[in-house]
């Protein structure tokens, strides 16, 4: 599996999200959705025309959009490659190799959700910037922004959480943990504001 999400049409991706036991899956949608609310920070900022830092949050939004599209590839294939493995041990025929490649591929399911719950957090950074510098007629967006960011990195930060589940010490969970809190306390700062 190796789709580019965003060339597909909406309703096929939708499908294949319904699809039984393939990729995508969770993280692939989290992923799309921090594009998605990274393209609408990048609006607003483009349509805040006096706002004269609007190019540099333009140019930081579509980088994390695009690193954050490559993400809902990059989730899908290591999402696969690590359901097998966890089908093979419930198969019960794991021995020790086995059982050290199911451990290196739940580490690279929970690589992609990391980053993509940390671009969640830089995404509502930035929609709170936009927020607060942009056009007073695109702040409703640039919330709504906030807060799909804040929900993608909060399902990212759960996948992560899954599949680290054995080292509930590890520091990739803490980090993921604090992109969550980040996002969720700016966006619920800018929906409460009434933005």
């Amino acid at each position: 599996m190796g789709d580019d999400y965003l060339d597909l049409r909406l309703e096929t991706f939708l499908e294949q999200l319904s699809a039984a036991g393939s990729a995508p899956g969770g993280g692939s949608a989290a992923a799309v959705t921090v594009a998605a609310a990274a393209r609408l920070v990048e609006m607003v900022a483009s349509c805040s025309h006096r706002w004269d830092d609007a190019g540099g949050i333009v140019a930081q939004a579509a980088t994390i959009a695009a690193r954050a599209a490559e993400l809902a590839s990059t989730d899908a294939v290591a999402w696969e490659e690590a359901l097998a493995a966890l089908r093979e041990a419930e198969a019960g025929t794991l021995d020790a190799k086995g059982s050290r490649l199911l451990e290196r591929k739940l580490d690279a399911a929970a690589a992609a959700p990391l980053e993509i719950a940390s671009l969640g957090a830089d995404v509502a950074a930035l929609a709170a910037l936009a927020c607060e510098r942009g056009d007073a007629t695109y702040r409703a967006d640039a919330a709504a922004a906030a807060a799909l960011a804040a929900g993608a990195a909060r399902a990212a930060a759960h996948l992560v959480r899954v599949n680290l589940a054995v080292r509930g010490s590890d520091p990739r969970l803490a980090r993921a943990l604090a992109s969550e809190r980040s996002a969720a306390e700016l966006a619920a700062g800018l929906v409460e504001s009434g933005a």
